[in-house]
């Protein structure tokens, strides 16, 4: 794999990442506010649809391949999405209004 698909992949990761921690803490409500069974139900789908939205993309890119460091990525980006979520759902929904 050369240099410049390594890192698209490398970059791609960690803005997925980012994603990936905004959806989750906008989901969280309907994880944790619900019935068991509906709890169960959305958390299986949530995952599924995000771990193949993020294959499919990165199918895209690199052909499927996944390094250990593509997840060190995403778990980057997931960290920092997290820490800075108050700050990114104040501009996002500022500039919904």
């Amino acid at each position: 794999m050369s240099l410049a698909i390594q890192i698209k992949s490398l970059i791609f990761c960690f803005i997925y990442g980012l994603f990936f921690s905004i959806i989750y803490n906008l989901n969280s409500k309907y994880i944790y506010d619900t019935k068991k069974w509906y709890k169960i139900s959305i958390s299986i789908l949530f995952i599924l649809d995000n771990v193949l939205l993020f294959y499919l993309i990165l199918l895209k890119i690199n052909y499927g391949i996944i390094h250990p460091y593509f997840i060190l990525m995403l778990i980057i980006g997931f960290y920092i999405g997290n820490k800075n979520y108050p700050m990114i759902k104040a501009r996002i929904f500022k500039n919904s209004k």
